[in-house]
């Protein structure tokens, strides 16, 4: 697939109907740093709803131009003005698109509409050092490891550890 093939949007409030099966799969809990919790429909709906009124963060469904189907989300939190800068993520939900490249697609229209757009310095990404595929992917779109916080996240009863990856603007533009 080519970048082209996908677009980012903002959440719809009918979006939680697709993201509660993502929150609720196994398989990609143990690739994320948070810890794992048990959500309700009523849960995403709301967290969905709260997203879309949020104007502090960015968070957008990524999804397929052919038939505008919501694979999954990318976001930008923690924004800091003053300093332009915040912390990035990417979950590709919809398993049927994996090791499609499409993380990297989608990362790449975040971090354009980032760095042109809203005028960003500085992007960070927490990566669990065991996450391969994310590692790669934030190397194939320009970050920089900068250091390992050790043991900083408890998951399936052991201590993980996780990357810090940055990405400057000079660093996107070169």
């Amino acid at each position: 697939m080519e970048i082209n093939e996908i677009y980012l949007r903002a959440f719809e409030p009918e979006d939680y109907k697709t993201t509660i099966h993502w929150r609720k799969d196994e398989g990609i809990w143990s690739m994320l740093g948070g810890v794992k919790y048990f959500v309700s429909e009523t849960y995403e709906k709301q967290w969905i709803e709260n997203a879309i009124k949020d104007s502090n963060n960015i968070r957008l469904a990524v999804c397929l131009k052919e038939n505008n189907l919501h694979i999954g989300n990318v976001y930008i939190t923690d924004i800091n003005l003053q300093n332009r800068s915040g912390i990035s993520h990417v979950l590709i939900g919809n398993r049927n698109y994996w090791g499609k490249g499409l993380a990297t697609k989608a990362y790449k229209l975040l971090l354009d509409y980032a760095f042109k757009e809203r005028n960003f310095h500085r992007i960070v990404a927490h990566v669990l050092e065991d996450n391969v595929s994310s590692i790669k992917l934030h190397l194939k779109c320009g970050y920089k490891q900068e250091g390992i916080f050790r043991h900083s996240v408890f998951k399936n009863g052991q201590w993980k550890n996780q990357i810090q990856f940055a990405i400057l603007e000079d660093d996107y533009f070169s």
